[in-house]
């Protein structure tokens, strides 16, 4: 009942081709399909090994009243899909139905899980179950670009939800608790929990707000996206610096840093002096756990609703999530919400 990859994320929208082109002319996607249904017509979208699924269509309505743009499916690669469909029944969840041939299974809100059989080998083609048109050459070259995986999914829950929705995702998935974070900034909180495969290859970040606390901006994420659902995905790339100038320069608006976050980096890491002024230029941010050093930067919301949105992050040896950006995130989120109300 092991899930061992994130085989596709698919997102709604109402409009395909401005989501195309976002991910394609700002953050260096290929578009490797397309695919035209009675009901839907999906882009296949490519970079490293993160594939993207754009669907639009009378499919699609039902999410989008209730959601807006977002992640819908998050399809997943399993040892067994007749046991791991049998496993998270057992842990409450129930059969959606079939996404072209492949079983789907309930999530978290409206989010979804397609559960698909692990390739013999490398997968070369598109996912299968859809009557793709390929891209010629799409496949058979190498596809480079800045971004080369699928770091992490962030999925932010409703208040006193995330151990339950832990046990679920352990229970149905073989997923185990990685590490938990708590910010606490005052009038407002965030909790958060770490559950990953055996594999290494599917991490999910669930969020949520301290119902303890006042409303703050999870809260307004919950109410503008009609409940849970995906917060942002994390996609890492070799170096941070140049993909995040080469981003921006596309069009991709980032969240803004303040600059004492770099007045006091020097004394927090200590040994990265020399890099600071290009950190400040870039504005990313900066962590250290006990493996190595975190670099990161976040996205504004592409979207109407200003819900998903996306992140940058470079490891140097580092295997967390950087305590200290988990709450300069939240900070700059709040800012970002503040100043559009």
């Amino acid at each position: 009942m092991a899930v061992h990859d994130v085989a596709y994320i698919e997102l709604y929208t109402s409009n395909k081709k401005s989501v195309v082109d976002y991910f394609v002319s700002s953050m260096g996607f290929t578009q490797a399909a397309e695919s035209v249904g009675v009901d839907r017509s999906c882009a296949l979208l490519r970079q490293g090994t993160v594939q993207m699924i754009v669907t639009t269509g009378p499919a699609t309505w039902k999410f989008l009243s209730s959601h807006g743009d977002g992640i819908a499916d998050i399809a997943l690669t399993c040892d067994d899909v007749g046991r791991t469909v049998q496993s998270a029944v057992a842990a409450g969840a129930t059969v959606t139905g079939t996404a072209q041939g492949n079983p789907t299974v309930s999530g978290f809100g409206g989010v979804t899980h397609t559960l698909l059989p692990c390739p013999d080998g490398p997968t070369a083609g598109p996912p299968s179950g859809r009557n793709w048109v390929v891209v010629p050459d799409v496949f058979s070259g190498s596809h480079t670009g800045r971004i080369q995986l699928l770091d992490h999914i962030a999925i932010c829950l409703e208040g006193a939800t995330l151990d339950k929705q832990g046990d679920y995702y352990r229970e149905a998935f073989g997923l185990s608790r990685y590490s938990a974070e708590y910010v606490d900034v005052g009038e407002h909180a965030m909790d958060s929990v770490v559950m990953r495969s055996a594999s290494g290859r599917v991490t999910f970040t669930l969020v949520a707000p301290d119902p303890r606390k006042g409303p703050g901006q999870l809260d307004s994420f919950l109410e503008r996206n009609g409940g849970p659902g995906v917060q942002h995905l994390a996609f890492l790339v070799e170096s941070i610096i140049p993909a995040v100038h080469e981003f921006r320069g596309r069009g991709v608006e980032f969240l803004n840093v303040p600059d004492t976050y770099y007045d006091s980096l020097d004394e927090r890491l200590p040994g990265m002096q020399v890099e600071i002024d290009m950190l400040r230029s870039a504005q990313v941010l900066a962590d250290r756990d006990e493996w190595g050093e975190l670099l990161q930067l976040f996205s504004r919301s592409p979207y109407e609703r200003n819900t998903l949105f996306y992140e940058l992050i470079q490891r140097r040896g580092s295997r967390g999530f950087g305590s200290a950006n988990i709450r300069a995130l939240y900070e700059a989120v709040e800012r970002d919400r503040l100043a559009a109300e």
